[in-house]
This record gives structure tokens, sequence and C-alpha cells, in this order.
């Protein structure tokens, strides 16, 4: 089964952060592209580990959702 994961990627400090808000797993790279592939690695990895745990089912609604939406809101601190 194909899944869509969400993939949200900023730059910090000179390193670009990637996250995976469904899952809640995050990673980091040198580039845009190095923290994509690097992420993709661990939610990879996050999925083998939770099919050997017998807990992706409890994922599988958040996962399997076919509407996702990020919106980026703007707010005074």
């Amino acid at each position: 089964m194909k899944v869509r994961f969400t993939a949200t990627i900023w730059e910090e400090d000179g390193v670009f952060v990637s996250k995976c808000p469904e899952i809640d797993v995050a990673s980091a790279g040198d580039t845009f592209d190095e923290a994509l592939s690097n992420l993709t690695e661990a939610i990879e990895l996050w999925l083998a580990n939770a099919r050997e745990l017998g807990i992706i089912d409890d994922y599988l609604s958040v996962m399997t959702a076919s509407e996702k939406s990020i919106r980026i809101i703007e707010i005074n601190v």
C-alpha cells in the first residue's frame, strides 16, 4: 500500500530540518534535498519498527486520510 506523508522542511541555523507531522518523525540535512531524503529514510525505518511492534494499525487512519491540508498562519509574538 502506498501512503502519502506530509514533509515540512525549514532552514534553521544553516541546517535544513524536516518533519512528518502524521507520525511525528523528524530529520535534518545540509541541503533541502538531503533533509527530504533523510526524512524519507526515517519514515521508512519508523514504519518497519511499527510493523515489527504490531502498532502500525494504530496509525492507519492518520496515514491514509484522503484530505490533508497545510496552511501557514501568521501570529504576533
